[in-house]
């Protein structure tokens, strides 16, 4: 993981690297039971270099605590390494930069559990294992079970937690997905 991480602060593959204060590796534990993939880093994770540690990053440490997990038994990571400026959504060419970064971690984590945070992050992970989706409103909280060649994996796909703090109706559809995982841990 340090190789990964290493190439990761060092990345110009695209054009984020000329405008992002830090990268953003992922953190967590490299023997977590479950990965949590968001789609890019905001503001607040560009300045610091950590994942999900704005307003977002505080909603999502109240779910894992109200199915008893704390961050550091997770793993924490983007899709994306570095912040697409004014927060935008991710090209697909920044995805295809960058996804090897999160593949690697997946293949180095072996997670049983994929938690994806938003569409960007439900596509590509769905996608990745050939797993036949809707958008995310169709596919949120549904449990998705995948074979791979470190055996089976669980995918759940939810809402990202910023979309929380726009929309709060979304804030107990999160709350759910949450329950969801904790009935499948």
């Amino acid at each position: 993981m340090d190789d990964v991480k290493k190439s990761i602060l060092t990345c110009n593959k695209c054009d984020l690297a000329k405008t992002r204060k830090n990268p953003v590796p992922g953190e967590g534990s490299v023997h977590a039971r479950i990965m949590f993939v968001g789609e890019a880093p905001g503001a607040m994770e560009d300045a610091t270099g950590r994942p999900f540690v704005g307003r977002a990053g505080k909603f999502l440490d109240e779910l894992l605590s109200s199915i008893g997990l704390k961050r550091e038994e997770v793993f924490i990571t983007n899709i994306v390494k570095c912040r697409p400026p004014q927060n935008r959504d991710p090209t697909d060419a920044e995805i295809e930069a960058c996804h090897v970064f999160l593949d690697d971690q997946i293949s180095i984590i072996r997670p049983k559990i994929i938690c994806t945070l938003g569409r960007f992050a439900m596509n590509y992970v769905l996608d990745k294992f050939n797993v036949p989706h809707g958008s995310i409103t169709e596919s949120h909280g549904r449990v998705f079970e995948v074979r791979n060649l470190f055996g089976k994996m669980i995918i759940i796909p939810m809402y990202h937690p910023a979309a929380a703090l726009y929309n709060p109706q979304l804030k107990s559809v999160l709350e759910d997905d949450f329950k969801t995982l904790k009935s499948v841990l």
